[in-house]
């Protein structure tokens, strides 16, 4: 878990190291244990008033693969300085109007064990067409959590930030601390 000064911390560090022109806005840099995701707006393509639905969607789409294809070697050179830096992998991803696209990004593989009642829902998902594996069908019931429980899930992350300050104070800390000055005597 990261604490939000971590986070602010590794934002900071993002706005400060990507190019000034890369994007137009730095709007999002998320993390968890195997992955920093990058996602800044990017101009939407200039079209005249009348332009079609369908005629809007590709010029996003061929300003997104655009964009990736024009900025690949300064993505990838803060990206290597990042992983270097912070130990996880680096993605990227665009806004472009009411678009979100994501590059690459990783998929991390999650152990669990899961009794029948369970797989029975995820296979349910599967035969109803909504995922084509196990796999698919669980990230798909975690996503449908998150969108239902953002609040509880950002209460719940507080409270653990607020722990992970208590047990930085705790009488540990300053043992740490000690033993590592009664080394320094000794030698």
């Amino acid at each position: 878990m990261i604490t939000t000064e971590q986070r602010e911390k590794l934002r900071g560090w993002f706005a400060g190291r990507l190019p000034d022109d890369l994007f137009e806005q730095l709007t999002e840099v998320t993390v968890d244990r195997e992955e920093i995701t990058v996602i800044g707006r990017i101009p939407e393509p200039r079209l005249a008033e009348d332009a079609s639905d369908a005629e809007r969607d590709a010029a996003v789409q061929g300003r997104v693969q655009e964009f990736r294809e024009r900025t690949r070697e300064d993505r990838m050179a803060v990206a290597r300085e990042a992983e270097h830096r912070f130990g996880r992998k680096v993605s990227w991803g665009v806004e472009c109007g009411a678009e979100r696209a994501l590059f690459t990004h990783v998929a991390a593989p999650v152990m669990t064990r899961l009794r029948q009642r369970e797989r029975q829902v995820l296979d349910t998902l599967i035969a109803g067409g909504v995922a084509r594996s196990r796999s698919e069908a669980l990230a798909w019931c975690v996503r449908l959590v998150q969108r239902h429980t953002d609040d509880w899930l950002a209460e719940l992350r507080e409270s653990l930030e607020h722990v992970q300050r208590v047990r930085a104070q705790g009488p540990d800390a300053s043992v740490v601390e000690d033993s590592s000055t009664d080394e320094a005597k000794d030698g």
